[in-house]
């Protein structure tokens, strides 16, 4: 269900390299995953987990790229034509607060969502796109709302002296 970034990019990232104005860049950051584990146990954090993997797969579709960077993070691109980016990024605010199923019952994720764009940013590589993102997304954290990056966001270093843009085992090509 999810694969690693890296065994994916070399398949599918060159058609979406080629169509830079339609590229989707986002991460997602379950806020409560210590909670779920805390309170219900490893094999619910599993399961919120899979949700979240799944649920992000069927929105980036077929030829989306998807990989989990480790922890609760998620990393997802993806072609969106541009007048339909906003919509899209609507949808999957709805799409991933939906409970889960697990044997407590059903089990609420609350999700930080960061994205951008290559014009946005205006930066087509993928290291300064997940910086972006990951400044986008820690400020959604904040907000409640998904964030879309602005270019100084591909400049940031750091969040709370946390490196952004960090690839991560999946980008490495270690399954996290």
């Amino acid at each position: 269900m999810i694969s690693t970034l890296q065994s994916k990019s070399h398949h599918k990232a060159a058609p979406l390299r080629s169509t830079a104005s339609l590229l989707q860049h986002a991460l997602v950051r379950e806020n409560d995953f210590k909670q779920i584990n805390d309170n219900y146990g490893h094999p619910a954090g599993d399961t919120a987990l899979a949700a979240i993997g799944a649920r992000l797969t069927d929105w980036a579709g077929p030829r989306g790229i998807v990989g989990r960077l480790g922890g609760d993070e998620f990393a997802v691109l993806t072609r969106i034509e541009p007048r339909h980016q906003d919509l899209r990024l609507e949808h999957l605010t709805r799409l991933m607060p939906r409970p889960f199923r697990h044997d407590d019952g059903p089990l609420l994720l609350a999700v930080s969502l960061g994205a951008t764009t290559p014009t946005a940013v205006k930066a087509t590589d993928l290291r300064t796109l997940m910086r972006a993102a990951d400044a986008a997304m820690y400020e959604g954290k904040h907000t409640g709302h998904i964030v879309h990056a602005r270019p100084d966001y591909a400049a940031a270093a750091s969040v709370n002296g946390r490196p952004l843009g960090r690839l991560g085992t999946a980008l490495r090509g270690r399954a996290a």
